[in-house]
């Protein structure tokens, strides 16, 4: 999420989710369908920032005796896939017309029978998190980690 607050798309989002939800409503997962930028923006988000070059390891042992390991990297910034793939750009995820693009090079969490069990809960996690305003002010050390905060949900 770090690059959805870097990169500054929020007020465009906060204006798209003001100008569709009106500023009583609280975002929920089926208002992806009418919040397109707002949608492309969070996709963009994981795909930028996939914590994973590396998807799950697939074994093959009656076939190929050999150890699958797919390159989500090389997926998720490959210039044949993406305009601009090392930079961030939500426009990735619309059309001309800007409408959301389901795009089938987005394998963030992967594809087919072993897709992550996450792939539906993270969309739902990931509205309510940009529902709130979150400093990206970090406590010095190894890790970058979040300042301690508290959470008091208030409709905007």
């Amino acid at each position: 999420m770090f690059w959805f607050w870097f990169f500054s798309p929020a007020e465009q989002v906060q204006e798209e989710l003001d100008v569709v939800l009106g500023s009583s409503t609280s975002i929920c997962y089926e208002d992806r369908k009418i919040l397109p930028f707002t949608n492309a923006v969070l996709h963009e988000t994981q795909r930028h920032s996939s914590p994973n070059a590396v998807g799950t390891v697939h074994t093959k042992v009656r076939l190929i005796d050999t150890i699958v390991l797919p390159n989500l990297f090389s997926v998720h910034y490959d210039p044949e896939e993406w305009e601009t793939p090392r930079k961030f750009n939500p426009g990735h995820f619309l059309d001309k017309d800007g409408n959301f693009l389901n795009k089938y090079a987005f394998l963030i969490f992967m594809a087919g029978v072993r897709v992550c069990l996450g792939e539906k809960i993270a969309p739902e996690e990931v509205s309510l998190f940009i529902s709130f305003e979150v400093t990206v002010e970090t406590i010095p050390g190894f890790l970058a980690q979040p300042q301690p905060f508290k959470i008091c949900a208030v409709p905007h």
